[in-house]
């Protein structure tokens, strides 16, 4: 599967294609400059005041590209790795996770061209009549973003994963996950 659109500010044109295993280094790079250490901080997404460690491993977007019920879109823009998210098919709806933008990149319109993708693909592919995700509670400026694309936030939480260092190394003890939800028309 591979497809193509344009940047609404780039103007470029964006390749959206399926992860395979040969991108798993490139995607794993790409989700940690976005999430943590210094590099993060050139975007808005940095998690490295809440979190520091890792965002992911090889282990863990190797198992998305290979799961039969998952895929990692991945984004080029002039032959570039430059975005991804996962897609993972529950039944009536869809899962969002995964998602990354270069940092360089943030804030031109790119992410809300991939959330675009992710939910016509869910929603053709799948039938998806929902797309859930879950966002750590305390990224208020993360969870606004959301909202503006027409996520709501549901209160349901789940505990983050405090000793277990695959999902980073938490700087502060209120960490937790909050379902947000939105239907797919």
């Amino acid at each position: 599967m591979e497809s193509a659109a344009t940047a609404p500010s780039a103007r470029t044109t964006l390749t959206f294609r399926d992860a395979t295993d040969a991108d798993v280094d490139t995607l794993v790079a790409l989700i940690e400059s976005a999430y943590r250490g210094d590099s993060s901080r050139a975007g808005w997404t940095t998690e490295a005041d809440i979190l520091q460690g890792q965002r992911t491993d090889r282990e863990g977007v190797l198992e998305v590209v290979e799961s039969p019920d998952s895929r990692l879109l991945t984004v080029e823009q002039d032959g570039r790795v430059v975005a991804c998210c996962q897609l993972e098919h529950r039944g009536a709806y869809a899962y969002f996770g995964m998602f990354a933008v270069s940092p360089a990149l943030q804030g031109a319109g790119l992410g809300k061209a991939v959330i675009a993708e992710a939910e016509r693909l869910a929603r053709e592919t799948w039938g998806a009549t929902e797309m859930h995700m879950t966002v750590i509670s305390v990224r208020e400026d993360l969870i606004a973003w959301y909202e503006r694309r027409g996520y709501r936030r549901t209160g349901r939480t789940t505990p983050f994963p405090y000793g277990d260092e695959r999902f980073g190394i938490p700087q502060r003890d209120d960490l937790e996950f909050e379902l947000l939800v939105k239907e797919l028309a």
